[in-house]
């Protein structure tokens, strides 16, 4: 068998095939569940101004956060409690009972603490000299 690697085009990419073959091959264990669904949240000011925002997915019912951001002139203004509040509230909309994340220590940890989140797990030098924190939240109300 002659089997060659290559990068995915553009096309194959937008066509999503490899997605579905993976997610009907996970059907065979955890039965079905809705398409990964993307929040993508901005905060401006009234002028237009870009202050922070969120962008995460939810997949297999957890939210998923990959970015959360907020300027450094905007923080503890409350403005990340609403770009994460107004997610969670997005993803359990979308099926989500679970989120997580991760961040530097230098990062927001605190931040996700006060938040609910829990670390679960941690990579030490992830970046030299620095750990990386893996955090969860159950979106469930108790």
């Amino acid at each position: 068998m002659n089997i060659t690697i290559s990068p995915a085009t553009d096309e194959e990419l937008r066509s999503g095939e490899l997605g579905r073959k993976l997610r009907h091959y996970n059907y065979g264990f955890v039965g079905e569940y809705p398409e990964q669904k993307y929040i993508r949240l901005n905060a401006k000011d009234e002028n237009g101004r870009l202050l922070g925002g969120l962008r995460g997915f939810v997949f297999l019912y957890w939210l998923n956060i990959e970015v959360l951001f907020v300027e450094e002139d905007t923080r503890g203004t409350g403005l990340g409690s609403r770009l994460l509040a107004e997610a969670e509230r997005q993803a359990v909309a979308l099926g989500a009972t679970n989120a997580k994340l991760d961040t530097f220590e230098w990062q927001a940890r605190g931040f996700y603490l006060k938040q609910g989140y829990e670390e679960y797990a941690r990579i030490d030098d992830y970046a030299p000299g620095f750990y990386l924190a893996l955090m969860k939240k159950s979106l469930q109300a108790p």
